[in-house]
């Protein structure tokens, strides 16, 4: 699943007995602060924002399956040979350890790409594919991108493409945060309840899934509001003080070592030694 850009907007003005501006992000920009809130200032707040480490490996990875199961519906003959040579068409080679680490995973690639659809068998042209969507709740307004909107039998399901060594669970469905947010906005776009979140792990072909009610969807976004309400503070006070507020400080741990902005924090630097560009992709 991915996310549109965002920039830091202006704060609105309030005036008293105005209600609260919205506040508008991403589950991306959510979870960003939830874990750690000074990569969230660094990546929303400050500018000019600090500059980013080039991109790995899994990330190429990672977008070029995205694009080329996106294509695949636009094909003349979509059948899963032509699904997987997209692949081949949209691999980055970017962040690899070599020429041939490149090539021995966009072959491996284009084959867990081809038996994906080949598992999935003849399917409708969805609904929505990287459909953006968005909702707003009372001081709250979230924007993203949905990889896929299926409709099966009228019901509507969220699906989200995953592309790293972990195989995800039905747990990971059910708790998940931005498949919980997206079905929320898919609820208030179309007017059709949506229930169903599904999480595709290509490499592995396993589907993990989770079947929502409305009262499941509806604590999701009382969290997403609770978070949101830490941020709009911290936003605040960054507008007072700029980087020298308190309210962002680093969470250190393993993620430090993947973070794009280590550069710039010298708590995740001394969190530990960085990770390599191909790292993710290693056994």
């Amino acid at each position: 699943m991915s996310t549109t850009g965002e920039q830091a907007q202006p704060q609105q003005a309030a005036f008293p007995g105005m209600p609260e501006p919205l506040w508008g992000g991403s589950p991306s920009k959510l979870l960003a602060f939830l874990d750690c809130p000074r990569r969230y200032r660094m990546q929303y707040l400050d500018r000019p924002r600090p500059p980013a480490r080039p991109q790995r490996a899994h990330t190429s990875l990672g977008i070029a399956v995205h694009n080329a199961l996106r294509d695949f519906w636009d094909l003349p003959a979509p059948t899963p040979e032509a699904g997987g040579r997209l692949v081949e068409k949209a691999w980055i080679d970017v962040g690899f350890r070599d020429g041939e680490q490149s090539r021995r995973f966009r072959q491996r690639m284009r084959e867990a790409v081809t038996g994906y659809l080949e598992a999935a068998g003849p399917t409708p042209r969805p609904v929505g594919i990287e459909r953006t969507v968005s909702f707003v709740s009372d001081d709250l307004r979230i924007q993203g991108r949905i990889d896929r909107l299926d409709d099966r039998g009228g019901e509507l399901v969220v699906v989200d493409y995953k592309t790293s060594r972990q195989v995800p669970t039905d747990d990971d469905a059910r708790t998940s945060l931005p498949l919980a947010l997206y079905a929320a906005a898919v609820w208030k776009m179309f007017r059709r309840p949506v229930r169903r979140v599904e999480l595709h792990h290509v490499p592995s072909g396993t589907l993990a899934a989770h079947e929502h009610t409305g009262e499941s969807i509806g604590r999701h976004v009382e969290r997403a509001r609770s978070i949101m309400r830490d941020a709009r503070r911290a936003d605040a006070d960054f507008a007072r003080h700029g980087a020298e507020s308190s309210m962002f400080p680093a969470v250190t741990g393993p993620l430090c070592g993947w973070c794009d902005l280590r550069a710039h924090c010298p708590e995740g630097q001394a969190a530990g030694p960085e990770k390599a560009d191909w790292a993710a992709l290693e056994d």
